[in-house]
């Protein structure tokens, strides 16, 4: 595609509505920035004592420099890692710290490991009492992150993350030390396993009880199998794809593979690119400043664009507020309308990421999008050159890292294509209102055919009712299957993913099925049609609470509708109905996250149980309000 000199209009319309409705927050957030990065080296603040509490533990040489508080004094980097050697994503990053600490004296300067954050896998809690801990672990990421920066020793940071909640939780942190430079540095995915199609058959084998638990263990641990992210596309890929196309990570560095030269090469790499952008330097990039409506907007985009996960509209909306930035849900939708889809990865089509990143990866997407006029390229970014640096990838030449421009084509086109000729002219992920409140749909994996269901609804109030009654053969039939009370103040928003296999199939059984839920349905939502975050939750005031069986429901991703058939004055006369009986206030530790459940705001606002006091709570009035 000739490249574009001008933004498409939709872009351009978009970011100026983002910034204009952000204005007052976003001032105030900057003014907060450049007030906290008043001075050049952050050390400088401390008093003696504190200081030699910071470097007690230090090796003489790191102490010298660290106790110089000179014009150019030497830089301190923080290190930040959600590493564990029982989550494959993170196990690769045991051996970063001590590289970063290389890296960071061969250019003069100093890094200390300030703190470990919490890091579950959702792979390991889906469909477990703890998965409901999983949405607030976000915000423990977030605010352990700021344990750690707190001690105020440091001139930048590196965030080493990879899965779901960790990323969008570090971002947070880092935009609240907004007056410092962040760089991000991922591990990269495991190798490919078990073909994503043959292990969505045998889970649905298994849930149709046509298999045993020997078959489906044996399935998933050809899948799940080494050191690395799951190579589907699901939330954590989407968040180093996020970090790329937004400017966080070296340029190419999102799916180079864990325990290769290339990918030590980048983490050292990393490190020297922190030291450079702190204060006093020419590239001085605090990523408070970096990280603006242009910026946020590249990322909805690269979402779309690639069929990325559904989380996301909770996370990016969370990372937006804390840079005192303002997106909802209708500039997903409009954007969606434009912006082409350019993969097929699982769950959008059969393909894993390392064929992604084998046919042109992130640097076609990118490259590909700035040409279409789909991406601000003026954004500011770790890298030296902004946004077109990002369409160049890295490799070692003889031994030394180095970057070179992204293959002109795709090297397979089933997987990954151009802007000229996409999988679809429109990014797959649509807003859904009505009198149900809202929703977001993702149809980039949905056929055409399943993309509108009108059925009777079967209401249940937890997964476990809704899979008693798949097995016992109550849902053999048309039906929309509504999961409620499965929202951030009622049970922390567990994904849903367990319930894909049963709803597949009762799909490939030729019925016309679709989900309703104010719960998750996790990066991995996939080829039938689900309404999810339904906003407000039905817990805060929503309509799925006035929902009876047999209720004549409506989910038409093309139209937008989320409509129930009814009478407005018999559905304005129906009382809500309250949850079952169960707890899901203590065991498993959610009797710890009490607070957050009673603090959280609606998935639309990011659902977070912390906020800024520049932006109100919606209540679940304005919420329908806006929806009409």
């Amino acid at each position: 595609m000739k490249p574009s000199s001008e933004l498409h209009p939709v872009l351009a319309e978009v970011t100026q509505r983002v910034r204009r409705r952000s204005a007052p927050t976003r001032d105030a957030y900057l003014a907060r920035v450049r007030s906290d990065g008043a001075v050049q080296v952050q050390r400088g603040r401390l008093s003696c004592t504190n200081l030699a509490h910071a470097m007690a533990a230090m090796p003489r040489q790191a102490k010298i420099l660290l106790a110089e508080l000179r014009e150019r004094p030497a830089p301190n980097l923080a290190i930040v890692s959600a590493y564990n050697d029982m989550l494959s994503a993170h196990q690769p990053l045991q051996d970063y710290p001590a590289w970063i600490r290389e890296a960071a004296a061969q250019c003069g300067a100093t890094a200390q490991f300030a703190g470990g954050v919490p890091a579950m896998c959702d792979g390991i809690t889906q469909g477990q009492p703890s998965m409901e801990l999983s949405l607030f672990s976000r915000d423990v990421i977030a605010m352990a992150a700021a344990v750690a920066l707190t001690h105020n020793a440091f001139d930048a940071a590196l965030y080493l993350g990879v899965c779901d909640k960790i990323v969008p939780g570090l971002l947070i942190a880092a935009l609240s030390f907004g007056h410092l430079p962040a760089v991000f540095v991922p591990a990269g995915p495991m190798p490919s396993g078990l073909p994503n199609d043959e292990k969505s058959r045998v889970r649905q084998q298994y849930a149709a009880g046509l298999i045993g638990r020997e078959e489906l263990l044996q399935a998933e641990t050809r899948s799940y199998h080494a050191a690395g992210t799951c190579t589907f596309y699901g939330t954590a890929n989407s968040n180093q794809m996020l970090m790329e196309i937004m400017g966080l990570h070296l340029p190419g560095s999102a799916f180079v593979p864990p325990g290769t030269e290339l990918r030590k090469a980048l983490t050292m790499q990393a490190a020297r690119r922190a030291a450079a952008l702190c204060a006093g330097s020419e590239a001085f990039t605090p990523v408070g400043e970096m990280i603006d409506e242009r910026s946020i907007i590249n990322g909805i985009v690269g979402l779309l664009a690639t069929g990325g996960s559904t989380n996301h509209t909770i996370h990016l909306v969370a990372i937006a507020r804390a840079a005192g930035i303002v997106i909802d849900w209708n500039d997903f939708d409009d954007l969606s309308r434009v912006v082409p889809l350019l993969t097929r990865i699982y769950p959008n089509g059969s393909a894993d990421v390392n064929q992604f990143h084998a046919a042109g990866g992130v640097a076609l997407v990118i490259r590909e999008l700035l040409d279409a006029g789909l991406l601000h390229p003026d954004v500011r970014t770790v890298a030296e050159g902004g946004l077109r640096a990002y369409t160049r990838e890295p490799w070692l030449d003889s031994g030394r890292l180095a970057w070179r421009d992204a293959p002109a084509r795709s090297a397979d086109e089933q997987v990954l294509r151009g802007a000229a000729e996409p999988f679809s002219p429109e990014g797959g992920l649509r807003l859904l209102t009505g009198k149900l409140g809202r929703a977001v749909i993702k149809v980039s994996a949905v056929k055409p055919e399943h993309r509108v269901v009108r059925a009777p609804a079967r209401i249940f109030d937890s997964q476990e009712d809704m899979l008693a009654a798949f097995g016992r053969g109550e849902l053999d039939r048309d039906v929309v299957v509504v999961v409620r009370f499965q929202g951030p103040r009622a049970n922390g928003m567990p994904e849903l993913h367990k319930l894909t296999p049963a709803l597949g199939v009762l799909q490939d059984r030729g019925l016309h099925v679709a989900l309703v839920t104010d719960g998750r349905m996790s990066g991995a939502s996939g080829k039938v049609p689900a309404a999810i975050h339904v906003t407000p939750e039905a817990i805060a005031g929503g309509a799925l609470a006035r929902l009876r069986d047999g209720d004549m429901l409506i989910v038409d991703a093309p139209h937008g509708m989320l409509e129930v058939e009814m009478d407005a004055q018999e559905w304005q006369a129906r009382e809500p109905a309250l949850p079952a009986v169960g707890d899901h206030a203590h065991g498993w530790g959610r009797e710890l996250f009490g607070v957050f459940r009673q603090a959280a705001e609606g998935a639309e606002q990011g659902a977070a149980s912390f906020r800024h006091p520049d932006f109100p709570t919606q209540t679940a009035a304005a919420v329908m309000e806006t929806s009409r």
